[in-house]
């Protein structure tokens, strides 16, 4: 029961106290793998002059201390949103409280609307041109991130053997599979790691982009952003683990956006080939790790 949730109350009393706000109601929106929990507010019948943002709801972002950090949500939040990316406006934090009071975007996945199959091309398009925005525009904020290096590629990598064959299939490798393994690992690092290096949301897919009646999606669950290879949020977004398309499909989209980046002087390889080939190969990457 959320009315004798501690952490709840907490909610209640910043956001009265504090922040001189009255709430209408207090409800769970969602809760992720993380410790973290995001209850929507509504502002009810209370009078507008008693509530700062101009909303009838807000998200609130509740982080234990201890458990959860929100500074690199903040961080990443302020340089998306300079990037023009639309991110979950922030109204209010309390680093030291764990909470964070930020914008609504609603409840429209980008996946239930692909789901239906109308206005997909519209869809990825409005994606593609918020991807372009971060990749050319937060390239120099990307530069603050940490280095999606080798030790975070291995370590992802290596989950695969111990947790899916080993712990989930119960496969006992080989030496000579072991080795195998590893020798496909160092060519993936090194694929990864020689792609231009640009800012990687890390989680660029259909459930982490809301439709906003505006047009152009939200963006959300960032805070893991790293700088990293220019092919990794496309495979999110294209070998999504929730929906997929045919292979033609996705070298167009991919083939549009490389003109689209190429057009806004980023460094975009010398050819198609090699441009779907960063694609390719960090999606293996990148799937590898989703197994582990």
């Amino acid at each position: 029961m959320l009315k004798n949730d501690p952490r709840v109350s907490l909610i209640r009393s910043w956001l009265t106290r504090d922040l001189g706000w009255r709430v209408g109601s207090i409800a769970v929106a969602s809760a992720d793998a993380s410790f973290r929990r995001y209850f929507r507010i509504s502002r009810g019948d209370v009078d507008t002059s008693a509530w700062a943002p101009k909303a009838n709801h807000l998200i609130v972002m509740d982080a234990p201390p201890g458990k959860e950090d929100i500074a690199p949500y903040l961080k990443v939040s302020s340089l998306l949103e300079q990037a023009g990316a639309h991110v979950p406006h922030v109204h209010a934090s309390d680093v030291r409280r764990g909470f964070v009071v930020m914008e609504d975007l609603g409840n429209t996945q980008y996946l239930s609307m692909l789901k239906t199959g109308r206005g997909v091309d519209k869809l990825y398009g409005d994606a593609l041109a918020t991807l372009a925005n971060i990749q050319v525009r937060a390239a120099r904020a990307a530069q603050q991130l940490e280095p999606y290096s080798r030790a975070p590629l291995e370590r992802e990598l290596n989950l695969f053997p111990e947790w899916f064959l080993h712990k989930h299939l119960g496969l006992e490798l080989t030496p000579e599979e072991r080795a195998l393994i590893t020798v496909t690992n160092e060519i993936l690092i090194n694929e990864a790691m020689i792609q231009p290096q640009v800012f990687v949301h890390r989680d660029f897919h259909s459930r982490n982009l809301m439709v906003q009646p505006q047009g152009g999606p939200g963006v959300i669950d960032f805070q893991d952003a790293l700088r990293g290879p220019v092919g990794y949020d496309l495979v999110s977004l294209f070998k999504d683990c929730y929906i997929s398309w045919s292979r033609e499909r996705v070298e167009r989209w991919v083939k549009g956006y490389r003109r689209v980046l190429g057009n806004l002087g980023a460094n975009v390889g010398d050819s198609e080939y090699q441009f779907l080939r960063w694609f390719d190969l960090i999606g293996v990457q990148r799937h590898i790790k989703v197994l582990g």
